[in-house]
């Protein structure tokens, strides 16, 4: 499993060498889970990371922008005067930089390889609803299956609205159920009916199968695809 610490930039020692072994021992442990197509947590802490590295660019180069500069003299070629910054960078500052100038490119690389594998198993995914779908489909069940496998995974998901200063999105959070072989006897509406004997306080609740044709880890890659899989494919039906 892919970590690195939030603070990994800053805490201990400042050093380009020491923080380059840091970064690197974790996107091998990244190479290590897209070898076997587990995305999560690695892809997340790759986001995550790429975007705090980023903002700390960008924030410095402002900084340095918006600074105070004063006159030390003149380009009589070109007609301008030459400033001076009246800040400088410490040399911690510039081993900082260095650090995130070597980073962020590693990252834009292992973000694209993650990337390229979610869309590859994202785009193999077949989602259709089970039984009658209710006007209102933002609570319910996803049964989730691969291709090779005999058993079907329930859990039971919620929409939710989130709100943030800067924009509104959905998120989905789900809770697992439980297992359920599949026979001759099984089939998704069975598991349905099931369900509605087992928990009454949902009478009609929204369900959808979603199935995959590869076999892939489900817990680090499957469920968090099929996830956001089934919020595209709820708002697109509720538009």
């Amino acid at each position: 499993m892919a970590i690195l610490n939030t603070n990994w930039l800053t805490e201990k020692y400042i050093d380009f060498e020491y923080k380059k072994y840091i970064l690197l021992a974790f996107l091998q442990d990244v190479d290590k889970d897209f070898e076997v197509q587990k995305l999560y947590p690695s892809l997340r802490e790759l986001v995550t990371h790429y975007r705090q590295l980023v903002s700390l660019k960008e924030k410095k180069e402002e900084m340095f922008k918006n600074f105070p500069q004063s006159a030390e003299g003149i380009d009589a070629e070109n007609m301008r005067i030459i400033y001076q910054n009246m800040i400088e960078d410490t040399e911690i500052m510039k081993q900082l930089e260095s650090i995130v100038d070597f980073s962020i490119p590693r990252f834009q690389k292992y973000l694209s390889e993650g990337r390229k594998i979610y869309e590859a198993i994202e785009s193999q995914l077949n989602i259709f609803p089970v039984g009658v779908v209710p006007l209102h489909a933002k609570e319910g069940y996803i049964f989730i299956r691969d291709g090779k496998n005999a058993d079907t995974t329930v859990y039971e998901y919620d929409i939710a609205l989130f709100e943030e200063p800067e924009a509104k999105y959905r998120g989905i959070h789900t809770q697992f159920v439980k297992t359920r072989e599949m026979d001759m006897g099984v089939s998704y509406q069975y598991i349905k009916l099931e369900l509605l004997k087992e928990k009454q306080e949902m009478p009609n609740p929204a369900t959808y199968a979603i199935e995959s044709n590869w076999l892939v880890p489900l817990e680090e890659t499957l469920l968090p695809i099929a996830k956001r899989f089934l919020l595209k494919y709820v708002e697109k039906n509720a538009a």
